[in-house]
């Protein structure tokens, strides 16, 4: 039926077709580049596997969890959780947060090891989020601060990332989609 269409080796897209990104509504549509279409739906001749891995491979936004912690040279170096001022130095609380992170990876079951970072982000990371075990919800790119959301969008589902730092303290990420 399709036979002669081409498509995007990328994208999976019929060719004349673009991915775009609604913030407002926060999802990808598809446009026809010669009519200037807009559609919800991709169009029916797209390879649906290769739009599935692309868009995981390429988000435009992502879910994902974080644990926090500050550190006295953290911009507002105050817990959300505790409301107390941040005294711990940038190397301590690196050294807890590659300690705890241990702990998160060391366990096998994947089911398992997210109920550790859940509980993990409740009782110690320094973000408001902490109360929704560090969910940050779905941002999209340039909703954050760049060096955490670079970290956030390289990750593919179901990765934690290493530790790594921003202007706000030391984190870890777990992008759940």
């Amino acid at each position: 039926m399709f036979e002669n269409i081409i498509l995007n080796e990328k994208t999976g897209l019929p060719e004349g077709w673009a991915l775009h990104y609604s913030k407002s509504k926060q999802r990808e549509y598809f446009v026809n580049e010669s009519t200037k279409e807009s559609f919800w739906d991709p169009p029916a001749e797209t390879d649906l596997a290769k739009l599935k891995q692309y868009l995981i491979e390429n988000p435009f936004a992502v879910q994902a969890k974080h644990i926090l912690i500050k550190h006295e040279g953290s911009r507002r170096p105050y817990s959300h959780r505790s409301a107390a001022k941040i005294t711990l130095s940038k190397e301590d609380a690196l050294k807890e947060l590659t300690k705890l992170r241990k702990q998160i990876m060391e366990i096998e079951d994947e089911t398992e090891r997210f109920e550790k970072f859940d509980e993990i982000a409740m009782k110690r990371s320094d973000c408001g989020s902490s109360k929704n075990k560090g969910d940050l919800g779905i941002f999209s790119k340039g909703m954050m601060q760049p060096s955490f959301e670079n970290i956030a969008f390289q990750l593919l589902p179901g990765e934690i990332s290493d530790t790594f730092e921003s202007d706000s303290g030391v984190h870890i990420v777990w992008r759940v989609a």
